[in-house]
């Protein structure tokens, strides 16, 4: 049976949509086209390489691709990790990379706020998050906000309930979900996919639930094939590797290898009832930045609450597996008690939202 979280509604209420002219006659729509607004941008988190990809993508007096045109990143607010050394160490580099860019830095979150339309949450201490985007919220302003969601799953659907209840658009992901292979599983190409083992690297960070900070890259090409309806998940740890059994509805088992140790990479097989498939590897960051453009305009997230958070559900269940031995976490219980937590996290944080 599929859990069904009560709480949580598939998708948050979009915000009032820009309004845009149109025109039956063609010049009348260039005309419209040429004085189409700009789009502002601003970055939360200039500790990570995502930042420069944004700004390098998004800026691009010729861009890659069309969905592009008509955005521009005009601030950014650096911090950002300041515990995490591998993270905050990249802060002065990528604050100078963007100025000269001619992105603003702003001293605060409040002041970039002020300046943007849409909001890429790019800080790479899921810790920070629901502190910051609560901020966004509260702004109203449509928000990305990058792997991990959380550093915990009850941070995590903490933000997706600040995110109902300020009624802002936002959605999370990792790059690996829009590969070719993943997306074309996704779309059926396999018929019924009965099963899927992943994989990719799997460095830990303690401030985050094992798999939360970079295992998520496997793990959410697990679902982009398998989809919702993960029951229970057993976990294994090994000195090279960190492994992962997820069983399920209608007796679906789904993999994913965490690599640790020896040679390490992307990819995976799904079995589908018409046919077995590669899911392809990392195709860089473009892929989802074209998600996150199209997001930014039409303010529909492309992946549902309801699947992000059943993809922290199986990690926080690994997690918990691990330490219990290896035994099997139903996700009903692991998310029972996030969602107790997440209300105390809440708890005086939620004010009624503006008109």
């Amino acid at each position: 049976m599929r859990l069904k979280f009560s709480v949580l509604c598939c998708c948050v209420l979009p915000c009032l949509l820009v309004a845009t002219g149109f025109s039956s006659s063609p010049l009348q729509a260039q005309s419209s086209e040429q004085t189409a607004p700009e789009i502002r941008l601003g970055i939360i988190g200039l500790d990570t390489s995502h930042s420069p990809a944004i700004i390098k993508t998004f800026n691009n007096p010729e861009p890659t691709d069309k969905i592009f045109a008509g955005f521009r990143v005009v601030a950014a607010y650096p911090f950002g990790s300041q515990t995490i050394e591998s993270s905050a160490s990249r802060i002065p580099q990528y604050t100078t990379e963007a100025q000269e860019q001619g992105v603003e830095i702003v001293d605060s979150i409040a002041d970039l706020l002020s300046k943007v339309d849409c909001v890429f949450l790019e800080t790479n201490d899921g810790q920070l998050h629901l502190e910051q985007a609560l901020q966004v919220f509260q702004a109203g302003k449509p928000v990305f906000i990058d792997k991990p969601t959380g550093s915990n799953l009850a941070e995590t659907i903490a933000i997706f309930r600040a995110a109902e209840h300020y009624q802002v658009p936002m959605f999370s992901a990792s790059s690996l979900r829009y590969t070719e292979g993943a997306q074309a599983i996704r779309a059926g190409k396999i018929g019924r996919v009965l099963g899927c083992s992943t994989y990719s690297p799997c460095s830990l960070e303690p401030a985050h639930v094992d798999l939360f900070w970079y295992g998520i890259h496997g793990v959410e090409t697990l679902f982009t094939c398998m989809g919702t309806g993960c029951l229970s998940v057993q976990h294994t740890e090994t000195e090279t590797c960190q492994f992962s059994v997820g069983t399920w509805d209608g007796g679906r088992v789904g993999t994913f290898r965490g690599i640790q140790s020896g040679r390490s990479g992307y990819g995976g097989t799904a079995f589908g009832d018409k046919a077995i498939m590669d899911v392809g590897s990392y195709a860089g960051y473009e892929p989802l930045f074209i998600e996150v453009a199209k997001f930014f305009h039409s303010h529909e997230p492309p992946v549902s609450s309801q699947e992000t958070i059943e993809i922290y559900a199986f990690m926080q269940a690994a997690f918990a597996s691990k330490h219990r031995g290896g035994s099997m976490i139903e996700i009903a219980e692991v998310m029972k008690a996030a969602i107790a937590d997440a209300e105390q996290l809440l708890e005086g944080k939620l004010v009624e939202p503006s008109k």
